[in-house]
């Protein structure tokens, strides 16, 4: 073998080892860009998975339905907000009656300043019937929704809360006080709602002149006119 031919195969083997190492390389790179890729697939995947969940996780966490009541009287409106999870037989009762027309045109038949008032009668509507005012009621009772635990509760009678007049207890029927003060009553009485709007209804009725005890009768009318459910 000649000096040239020793050389030329020198430059020979010289280039097959550069080709060789450019195509490791080569290789090296592309095995890198597919993992790049498929971490870029597998990431994107996921966020479209989470954004595909957030409505139905804001579905779940959507604040359920919250009731409400406009009382209108001769005196003034006041809104109520219902505790229908607290006591949502109650809540049904009331509302039942209230989109009936049960409660259109009963009167406050008792009312003491610095305490309550208290309505919900139907023999309220005649006054006729003046001496069985606060006797009467829808035809049935019903048992106390009373859990000393819950919150309402825990807060107590406080000014503007809603809750049942009875007799004792599981005589729930439709009568109804809202108070105009905080008062410590025992827990004996439905809690099943709040005053959230128009307190100053409440302090105009609680205001009226009345015959004092025991009947504390409003010496002037006062007819809850509404109420209307929304």
């Amino acid at each position: 073998m000649t000096q040239r031919d020793l050389t030329n195969w020198a430059i020979f083997l010289v280039m097959a080892m550069g080709t060789t190492v450019y195509l490791v390389s080569f290789a090296r790179l592309v095995g890198q860009e597919n993992e790049m890729l498929a971490f870029a697939s597998a990431t994107t995947t996921v966020a479209s998975s989470s954004a595909e969940k957030s409505p139905t996780e804001t579905t779940t966490q959507s604040t359920k339905k919250i009731m409400n009541a406009t009382f209108t009287t001769n005196l003034g409106s006041f809104e109520v907000e219902f505790y229908s999870e607290a006591a949502p037989k109650t809540v049904e009762n009331f509302t039942k009656l209230a989109k009936s027309g049960f409660y259109d045109g009963t009167r406050f038949h008792r009312v003491i300043k610095g305490f309550m008032i208290q309505g919900g009668d139907p023999n309220s509507k005649d006054v006729t019937l003046q001496a069985r005012w606060g006797t009467g009621d829808p035809g049935y009772k019903f048992a106390d929704e009373i859990n000393p635990k819950a919150e309402p509760y825990l807060t107590g009678y406080k000014r503007g809360v809603l809750a049942m007049a009875n007799s004792g207890p599981d005589t729930n029927g439709s009568q109804f006080f809202v108070m105009h003060a905080d008062y410590p009553l025992p827990p004996n009485y439905t809690i099943f709602g709040h005053v959230t709007s128009g307190i100053e209804a409440i302090d105009t009725i609680a205001s009226t002149p009345t015959t004092g005890g025991p009947y504390d009768r409003p010496l002037s009318e006062v007819v809850l006119q509404s109420v209307v459910v929304k």
